[in-house]
């Protein structure tokens, strides 16, 4: 009895853990995730949860060694530096795509490279529409942005009916999008008074890098180590810290340190020897000689998988469902009662959410019928122009990196919340919207009908 009872355990826990992979691995999980800590973060803020809460994200968090000492806040260092991984994955997502996807030819890119520019500028120009002229007109960043997380998830709820192509446009623009914003915040949006010199340490840095990357070497602390450098002196020049995460994901090699042939040629003499070593033993933990070639099998299929990949699959969870809920618990918190105190400035919401809601969708659809007008690119033949605008909908769910632009166009707290407040309203509107377009635009597959043979 108590055998059966173990049995039962251990299945219904190896049941829970495979529903548990399942989530984990699922394309909207991350955005579960995300949304839960915004919804946190929010009712935090406007309770007497507020407080302690807030004071939380502003305790010195100083690092010393020796001497040397960083002095930054809580927040500081979840935007600042938690931010800066996140920015890795995404350039390392940006750089796949440029050696082996959507990104890596002229024909492939260019419908998502304008779409992406389109849904760039509509939104920009709409804000600045509502807001030239006045201080707030410096926010025209916020609804430039997509937010890959949310965009990819929400698009995913509607399962097969979504068509693949439809996915892969999408995807591939929000990556252009990201690259948009990249540049708008190395540029427009530096942290504080840039200082070349540390620039000019940081391009040596580089340097090394990139030497690093042409001799092909895949040792991980070459590039971490470095890299941890590089976040500091992009951070004292007064460039935004994150633009480092880009900039090292831009060295890290995408070629594997052998090739197929000889990856096949190792794998199968390793396993004609494991072969020959068997002995009948009843575990492989008595076989010394199977023990070392699994060993050497498990080196060469290391070889075989680029350092790019290893970086993508190792860090992409912990971003997913670490530092992307970090960061909406310490920047998501509006507090709801302080919004009416800046009546005066209503543009700023009008902005954002004529911006993301509409402006997106335009610019995406008007850029991408242009462009297939001027035979510049083409439209996949099974997608339909209303499924494009529809797609463009859902980009307008600008959230983590739009709220990441907010903190850093405005220094006033009223101003910055009125933002997020805006942005998270836009969000919602957006991801409704789009979920309701594509209902209506995509239909649902059809089942296979099997032939039976008599």
């Amino acid at each position: 009895m108590a055998f059966t009872f173990s049995r039962q355990r251990a299945s219904r826990r190896k049941d829970i853990l495979n529903v548990f992979g399942i989530f984990v691995n699922n394309n909207y999980a991350g955005g579960v995730i995300l949304v839960l800590s915004s919804v946190f973060a929010m009712i935090a803020a406007n309770t007497d949860l507020f407080a302690s809460f807030n004071d939380i994200w502003h305790i010195n968090a100083d690092f010393a060694i020796g001497s040397f000492k960083l002095e930054m806040s809580l927040l500081h260092w979840v935007n600042d530096a938690l931010m800066a991984i996140f920015f890795f994955v995404v350039g390392l997502e940006i750089k796949r795509e440029m050696m082996v996807g959507e990104l890596s030819s002229f024909k492939k890119a260019s419908l998502p490279i304008f779409a992406a520019a389109g849904g760039m500028l509509f939104p920009a120009l709409i804000y600045i529409l509502f807001n030239a002229g006045t201080p707030s007109a410096n926010g025209w960043g916020i609804p430039m942005a997509t937010d890959i997380a949310f965009s990819l998830g929400v698009i995913s709820l509607l399962g097969s009916r979504v068509p693949l192509s439809l996915k892969i446009f999408l995807t591939a623009l929000a990556i252009v999008d990201d690259i948009g914003a990249i540049i708008v915040l190395a540029v427009y949006y530096p942290s504080h008074e840039i200082h070349f010199s540390y620039l000019m340490y940081a391009g040596l840095v580089l340097l090394l890098l990139i030497f690093f990357n042409r001799m092909n070497l895949h040792n991980a602390a070459l590039y971490l180590v470095p890299g941890l450098f590089l976040w500091y002196f992009v951070y004292q020049s007064g460039v935004h810290a994150t633009i480092a995460g880009v900039a090292l994901a831009m060295c890290i090699p995408s070629k594997a340190p052998i090739n197929e042939v000889r990856f096949f040629v190792r794998s199968k003499y390793y396993l004609d020897k494991f072969k020959e070593a068997s002995h009948g033993e009843l575990s492989i933990l008595a076989n010394k000689q199977q023990l070392s070639i699994i060993h050497n099998m498990h080196s060469i299929i290391r070889k075989i998988n680029p350092l790019i990949n290893r970086f993508e699959h190792t860090i992409n969870p912990w971003v997913t469902f670490s530092i992307m809920p970090i960061f909406a618990l310490a920047n998501a918190g509006v507090l709801f009662e302080g919004i009416p105190e800046i009546s005066a400035i209503p543009n700023i919401s009008k902005g954002i959410f004529f911006g993301l809601v509409v402006g997106k969708p335009l610019g995406i659809f008007i850029a991408s019928y242009l462009v297939c007008k001027m035979k510049i690119a083409e439209l996949p033949e099974d997608l339909r122009w209303s499924q494009i605008f529809s797609v463009g909908i859902i980009a307008g769910i600008g959230f983590t990196m739009s709220i990441f632009i907010d903190s850093l166009a405005f220094s006033n707290e009223l101003i910055i919340n009125e933002g997020k407040a805006s942005i998270l309203i836009s969000s919602v509107v957006a991801g409704l919207l789009g979920v309701i377009a594509l209902r209506i635009t995509t239909s649902k597959p059809k089942p296979k009908i099997r032939r039976l043979v008599s």
